[in-house]
């Protein structure tokens, strides 16, 4: 066990009174690059360890790498019980930085013109430290419902971590209310988001020289043929729905993103591999998606392609998947976050979250957090100063809500 940080943020009064009260907490989440391909524990254990100084036991599930882990916390109701109540979601991990132009080193968080500028500002760690801003206050309360905090490792790479998180949360028969996912929404509370699903293809074919090209299988065009099957479907989705016009793009979406093949002009390729991706609104089977490319690859090319081969071979790979959030509107949680936000109004967006993860488990979720999406994954991220401490304000009522007459 690794010494608490004496380092570490408190929630303390602010240096200002311009400052949210949480602005050392996300400058020092910030200050610990938690890219993915990273480890996150020494942010994990810089919480638990956090927490722990201040009476509150966390329950860490590792990844198989070293260094990978989610935190789950617990600050019992007054009655002492940890089962039901709401649960405080963030990510821990953040995307790279690689190749971007910053104004600042973007892990020495800045504050100008009232913003904080580092990677993770926004998405998501201000969000993280306003949570964890609050705990005195949480303590301090009569909770009739018990808080929770989660924080995942590699959602930005699939949603990997949080399943992890889950299983052992259903292990140990913790069974919380509901989840506030508080990703970059403006602080208006989000009902309902898209699946995510990524493949990897691999086309197998046969290497023979480009003066021989009867006597080769060239893997490259037979990947181009399910390439162009994969538009097709984009462009049905497109064409025919279904849709949902509360998304801003209103229908399924699916496009190749990466390929690689071939070693040389004159040699006909003996493999070819491609990424692709499909993000289906949460009303549709993404397994039924997926079942139709694979079927147009088994039934229709590989035929085609064993006449000219008999090795030849088309593999695929489910790199991640998320599952689309469609909350229930009649949850409780649905209702508490529209309550506290004054905001009724019915939001969708297409990008992903862990939220339906959350939901998938039997826990359901809504998505608010501060900061907005068009600042995230970007050069110079950040998240406005007004928008940390509006978060503040929304768990402050969150707090009161569950408190005791």
């Amino acid at each position: 066990m690794s010494v608490p940080d004496a380092t570490a943020p408190s929630a303390s009064s602010p240096t200002s009174l311009a400052e949210p009260i949480s602005l050392s907490w996300v400058e020092r989440l910030v200050s610990i690059d938690t890219t993915s391909r990273v480890p996150n524990l020494g942010l994990i254990e810089m919480v638990r360890d956090t927490l722990a100084a201040a009476g509150v036991e966390s329950t860490l599930t590792h990844d198989a790498r070293d260094g990978w882990a989610n935190l789950f916390a617990t600050i019992p109701a007054h009655d002492g019980a940890t089962n039901g109540g709401i649960v405080l979601s963030g990510h821990t991990d953040v995307v790279p930085v690689d190749g971007q132009q910053w104004d600042s080193d973007p892990f020495r968080p800045e504050v100008r013109d009232g913003k904080l500028y580092g990677r993770g500002t926004c998405d998501m760690k201000g969000f993280i430290g306003a949570a964890l801003a609050l705990l005195p206050e949480m303590q301090a309360a009569r909770l009739a419902q018990p808080i929770h905090f989660a924080l995942s490792f590699d959602e930005e790479i699939g949603c990997a971590g949080a399943p992890l998180m889950l299983a052992d949360l259903k292990a140990r028969g913790v069974a919380p209310a509901g989840c506030i996912v508080g990703e970059p929404t403006g602080m208006r509370p989000v009902i309902a988001h898209k699946g995510i699903n990524v493949y990897r293809c691999c086309v197998r074919g046969h290497a023979a020289h480009s003066s021989l090209t009867p006597k080769g299988l060239n893997a490259i065009e037979y990947a181009a043929r399910l390439i162009c099957h994969i538009r097709d479907l984009a462009d049905e989705f497109r064409a025919q729905g279904p849709f949902d016009e509360l998304y801003d793009v209103p229908f399924t979406t699916a496009q190749t993103s990466i390929i690689q093949g071939g070693n040389a002009v004159n040699t006909v390729p003996a493999e070819c591999q491609f990424s692709f991706e499909f993000r289906n609104l949460p009303t549709l089977d993404p397994d039924a998606i997926f079942a139709r490319i694979d079927a147009y690859a088994r039934d229709t090319l590989l035929p085609r392609m064993r006449r000219e081969h008999p090795n030849a071979a088309i593999e695929f790979t489910k790199v991640a998947a998320a599952p689309g959030l469609d909350a229930v509107e009649q949850a409780a949680v649905t209702e508490l976050v529209r309550t506290l936000t004054a905001d009724r109004e019915k939001r969708k967006v297409a990008y992903g979250t862990e939220a339906g993860l959350f939901q998938r488990a039997g826990i359901p979720s809504v998505i608010c957090g501060p900061g907005y999406i068009e600042q995230a994954h970007k050069p110079n991220e950040f998240v406005e100063l007004d928008q940390l401490a509006s978060c503040e304000r929304f768990l402050r009522k969150l707090v009161q809500g569950l408190t005791l007459a």
